[in-house]
This record gives C-alpha cells, sequence and structure tokens, in this order.
C-alpha cells in the first residue's frame, strides 16, 4: 500500500480553512474530497472522486433511510403539535430558562442508547420549550451535543460501548478479561466525556460565566429572536416559530418511547423510526388530527428537510473513506510515537487521537485504527491499559462533540433548526473549556498513575 506521508493532512486541512473562510461545510468537504482524489489518483481526480462518492452512496443507503425517516418523523411531530403537547409537559416542570436548560440535559443524559436517537429525539422534544423561554438555538443544540457525544461513551449498554468493547476485544488488551470488561474497567479513566457533562450544567447556572459568540447568541435570544441571524434575513418572523396547534403529550411521548424500546430491542435505529412513523400516523388518524393525504406529504417534506443533512453526512463519509486510502491516522500516530514517555502517554494519545477525530470526523474509524496501535504501545511502556483505553475513547467523543462537519453535529443541528456553522461558530469555544480541562487531567493522571 502506498504511502502519501505529511501529504495526507492536506484534504483536512483544506476543509477546515474552507469551512472557516466560507462558513459553509458541504462546500468545504466537497473541495477536500477533491483534493484527496487528485492526491491517490495523480491526475484524472473525478474518476476516484465519482466512484468515491458512488460506492459510499451504495454502502450508506441505510443512513439515507434512517435520515429520512427521522425527518419525516420530526416533520409530523411539528405538525400536528405533538411536540408542543409534551413541551406542556415538561413546561411544568421546566418553567424558568435555567429549569428548561437543566431538563434538555436531562434528556440528554437519559436517552443513552444512540447517538442519533439522543440528538433527534432531544432536539425535537425540547424546541418549542426552549424557544418558550427564549433560549437560543444555538445553546440547545450545545446541550444537546454536550450530553450525547459524552453519554454514549460512559454508558456502556450504548451502540458505542458495544462497538469499542468489540474492538478491544479483538485487540485482546487484557487477558482473562472480556472487551467489555474491560471497557467498563476504562469508564473511570474517559475524563474528558465526564467533564463535558458536568460543564453543562456549570456553564447553565453561570458558574463557568458564557462568552464569545454563544453570550452573543443568548443576547438575541433574549429579545426573542431565537434563531440565528440568517434566519431572520431570509424573511421569516419570531411569529412563525409559534404554532396554535396543539395534540395530547402521549401522542410524543409514546411514538418515543416505542422508538428507544425497539432499538435497545433490535438494536436496528431504521427500522424503530419506521415503526415510530407508523405509529405517529396511526395516532393522528384516529384522532382526525391528520389525512392520509396530510400523513404522505408530511413524510415527503420531512426527508426534503433531510436532504442537506444526508448531503452533508455522505460527504463526509467519502472524504473519511479517502482519508484512509491515504494513511491519514496510521501517519500521524506513528509520527507521535517516538515522543510517547509513560508519564506524558495519556496526554498526547488523548490530544492526537482527538485531533484525529475532529479532522476527519470519523470516530469509530479513528477508535479502530488506535486501539491496536496505542494499546500494545501503552503496553510496552508500561502504561496503566484502561487508562490507554478511557483516553482513546474519551478522545472520539471530544471528535463526535466539536467536529462541525460530523455526523452527530449535523443530526444535532438539523434536529435543533440551525445550520453547522452556527454550531461550530458559537459552540466551539465553550468545547474548548471541557477539552483543556481534560487535557490537564491526562497531565496529571499520567504523572500519578
Amino acid at each position: 500500500m502506498e504511502t502519501y506521508g505529511i501529504i495526507s493532512l492536506l484534504p483536512v486541512l483544506v476543509v477546515i480553512v474552507t469551512a472557516i473562510i466560507s462558513k459553509r461545510a458541504l462546500e468545504a468537504l466537497t473541495l477536500g474530497t477533491i483534493v484527496a482524489s487528485i492526491i491517490i489518483a495523480k491526475g484524472g481526480w473525478w474518476s476516484t472522486f465519482f466512484t468515491a462518492v458512488q460506492v459510499e452512496i451504495g454502502d450508506s443507503a441505510y443512513y439515507i433511510i434512517m435520515f429520512g425517516m427521522f425527518g419525516a418523523l420530526i416533520k409530523l411531530l411539528d405538525e400536528s403539535g405533538a411536540a408542543m403537547g409534551f413541551a406542556d409537559i415538561g413546561a411544568k416542570v421546566a418553567n424558568t430558562p435555567q429549569k428548561t436548560q437543566m431538563f434538555a440535559w436531562f434528556l440528554g443524559i437519559i436517552i443513552f442508547v444512540e447517538d442519533y436517537l439522543n440528538a433527534l429525539g432531544v432536539g425535537a422534544a425540547m424546541k418549542g420549550l426552549s424557544d418558550k423561554h427564549h433560549i437560543s438555538r444555538e445553546r440547545l443544540a450545545w446541550i444537546v451535543n454536550s450530553t450525547g457525544a459524552s453519554v454514549c461513551i460512559l454508558v456502556p449498554f450504548s451502540s458505542w460501548g458495544v462497538l469499542y468493547a468489540s474492538q478491544i476485544e479483538n485487540v485482546n488488551a487484557v487477558e482473562g478479561m472480556t472487551g467489555f470488561q474491560a471497557y467498563c474497567a476504562s469508564i473511570p479513566y474517559m475524563l474528558y466525556a465526564w467533564i463535558a457533562v458536568i460543564c453543562v450544567p456549570l456553564f447553565i447556572f453561570k458558574i463557568i460565566p458564557t462568552f464569545g459568540p454563544m453570550k452573543l447568541a443568548d443576547a438575541r435570544a433574549a429579545e426573542g429572536k431565537v434563531m440565528p441571524e440568517w434566519y431572520y434575513e431570509e424573511g421569516h418572523t419570531v411569529d412563525e416559530l409559534t404554532t396554535d396547534k396543539k395534540a395530547h403529550w402521549i401522542n410524543f411521548v409514546l411514538p418515543m418511547v416505542v422508538l428507544i424500546a425497539v432499538c435497545i430491542y433490535t438494536g436496528d435505529i431504521t427500522l424503530s423510526v419506521i415503526i415510530a412513523v407508523v405509529l405517529t400516523g396511526i395516532l393522528l388518524f384516529v384522532q382526525k388530527k391528520l389525512t392520509l393525504g396530510g400523513f404522505c406529504d408530511a413524510i415527503v417534506e420531512g426527508i426534503k428537510d433531510m436532504l442537506y443533512v444526508t448531503m452533508l453526512v455522505l460527504m463526509a463519509f467519502v472524504l473519511q473513506d479517502l482519508n484512509d486510502v491515504l494513511g491519514l491516522t496510521p501517519y500521524v500516530i506513528e509520527t507521535v510515537q517516538p515522543f510517547m514517555s509513560p508519564a506524558i502517554f495519556p496526554a498526547i494519545t488523548f490530544l492526537v487521537v482527538a485531533a484525529l477525530a475532529f479532522c476527519t470526523g470519523s470516530f469509530w474509524g479513528v477508535a479502530a485504527i488506535s486501539f491496536p496501535i496505542i494499546i500494545p504501545l501503552a503496553l510496552a511502556l508500561d502504561v496503566n491499559v484502561f487508562l490507554a483505553i478511557g483516553a482513546v475513547a474519551a478522545a472520539t467523543s471530544f471528535g463526535s462533540h466539536a467536529c462541525f462537519y460530523s455526523d452527530a453535529v449535523t443530526v444535532t443541528a438539523a434536529a435543533t433548526g440551525i445550520k453547522n456553522m452556527d454550531y461550530a461558530k458559537t459552540a466551539l469555544p465553550l468545547i474548548g473549556v471541557p477539552f483543556v480541562l481534560g487535557l490537564i487531567a491526562y497531565v496529571i493522571i499520567g504523572f500519578i498513575v
């Protein structure tokens, strides 16, 4: 296999710089994949590019259906007023801005099964309630993804936990322990994830003051404009976010409970959301809140609403595939290996894997490549293997939390009605707080352990 060395960094750098300059994620990703295709093909890039896109569309049919059906479910809940019915129930508990934000944080913790489910479920549930209390959509998106990206790592029964446990077992990290047992033993060492979850209420209660663009978004929302400025510049009004449609809270809660239950039982989130869409349609049809034609229209409109999300995720997957061909992850890890020592091993591992996860948007892929390299290296340096596992897992959690063109952020942005760059501009400075604290914690624990 041909190695590309430092050149493998170029596509990712192009994506980041283009996104910062243009403030557009899809165009930046597309340009990055074109640059990667040119490097790989050495000229005739269009064949490499379109072949990669074609292959990814075929491989990602599952995700295309899943995103489309999630869009349909969100549209049904919004159009029927079912989400507002849930908001009315939540309003009895969340009757202040701080309590509303804490309610969103709590929901994010209890829906730990799957990160997509977490983002879409909490986002759909909390939009109406957060709007009522003049909480900016950017802040809601940050709360949703801060909990979802972290809790799905910290709970071993989530999709992330199950996958990582299987990868650890394949490496045969610890004799006499299964991958699941080793993963559970490493959870206390997933320091960034713990800190990220704890930082949310600290920001909510102003123990850590909000700063930067998020502070400006909060000031705008306090004046009644909960959406980013582009929403109003496109001709939308504040009144468009309110609805007179009301439905019983059961029309929201029952589909969500069924969605979670089926997902836990089958492990198939696409099947789960399809069943939830059908159930929602039946509930609303029986109550004469929706006609068959309206049901079909809502599905079509929901799928259309998720088209940009689907394109963004597909292009991110294409870039991940091309980065694998370029050997980006092995190159970066092998480059920093000579500088490793037992004391700084956890911090360097966290820093490097976090950077890879952020740049590639491929969290499971980065973990799959990192575990076989990091774990044997930790054993050779006599570093606590559970600490090494925890550092890798926490670093991928940071990637899910911070990478503005990743599937996790894309789904969160779609669920809360904002754009990826809105999230990047406002959330990344706040995410920097748990990142720095996590890095310091790994430095400290590296010297102690």
